[in-house]
């Protein structure tokens, strides 16, 4: 539910039969109020607190107040980020070993378990297990560090330069791939969570899961699968 912002604007007014919707008078002093919309809020009616006003994509949602202090909404900011980039690349790889054709997203780590070489889109990586977790400390830590070594607030989250090669946090659009980057980064936490789910209830990849789910969707849901409704038996 979008709520309304009134500005007043040195332009003409139009004729009230050019105007859709409801009627608004104008002022006696011939200036024209003009009508803004303002993302709604999660809770529809309620206002945005303050702290949150010109926060990308909070859609005013802070029941608790956790975010009062500028310190911790700071921190909060940060760590969905991290967390919404992390997800969108997880999401990606699980759904793009299956689509190649090199199995489920689960089986990564038998080569570990099981015994084996690790392989890459099938082709086997001529490192062992210690070599690929002192590379993955030494990048993964590296940039850590430097995050962590940046006192910039807004360069903590969006650092530019090399992680930005196409210049997309700059320019007029920047404010709206910031929204774009949230939304994106809520929905695959949200799915890596339904991936994770799906496996433990059936043991199964994500697309054999999605395949199951639009051949018989009444009996193949999250409703039917005897877990997360616990009280109805599974189909």
């Amino acid at each position: 539910m979008a709520g309304l912002l009134l500005q007043k604007g040195a332009l003409t007014c139009p004729r009230s039969s050019q105007i859709a919707g409801p009627r608004i008078s104008a002022p006696s002093n011939g200036t024209c109020m003009r009508l803004h919309a303002r993302a709604g809020n999660w809770l529809p009616g309620s206002d945005v607190p303050e702290y949150l006003e010109n926060v990308p994509g909070s859609f005013g949602f802070d029941p608790l107040g956790l975010a009062r202090k500028p310190e911790l909404l700071q921190r909060f900011q940060e760590s969905e980020l991290v967390h919404s980039r992390w997800a969108m690349a997880g999401v990606a790889g699980c759904l793009a070993v299956e689509v190649l054709g090199q199995g489920s997203w689960t089986d990564s780590p038998n080569w570990v378990l099981k015994g084996g070489k690790p392989t890459y889109l099938g082709v086997e990586v001529p490192l062992g297990l210690d070599a690929l977790l002192a590379f993955e400390f030494v990048a993964i830590g590296g940039a850590e560090i430097y995050r962590a070594l940046e006192k910039d607030p807004e360069k903590r989250k969006y650092p530019g330069g090399p992680f930005d090669p196409l210049g997309f946090a700059k320019g007029a659009s920047a404010e709206d791939y910031k929204l774009k980057e949230l939304k994106n980064g809520r929905l695959a936490m949200l799915a890596f969570l339904g991936f994770v789910s799906q496996h433990y209830i059936y043991n199964r990849s994500p697309l054999a899961d999605l395949a199951d789910h639009l051949a018989d969707p009444w009996n193949r849901n999250y409703a039917t699968n005897g877990i997360s409704i616990p009280f109805l038996p599974p189909a």
